[in-house]
């Protein structure tokens, strides 16, 4: 039993390097971002060609990746 969970863990700690390197670079983020008079932003995402900021103002603002222009607002509707 003691061999077996030496053997998990000795794979785990082999594996897991490889794992890592092999993952995909992330999306670098952007250097600024301008945001609308008057908004604050709540949270962040982001797509391969796209970001979105969340505001307190209950809006999603999509910009472009390529040129940081806005392309989209979604206007939010609480409950």
């Amino acid at each position: 039993m003691i061999l077996g969970l030496v053997t998990i863990i000795v794979l785990i700690v082999i594996r897991v390097p490889t794992a890592i390197r092999s993952l995909p670079d992330p999306l670098p983020l952007p250097a600024e971002i301008t945001l609308p008079d008057g908004a604050t932003a709540a949270a962040f995402t982001q797509g391969p060609d796209w970001y979105a900021v969340v505001t307190t103002g209950d809006q999603i603002l999509i910009f472009s990746r390529d040129d940081n222009a806005l392309r989209q607002t979604i206007r939010i509707t609480p409950r």
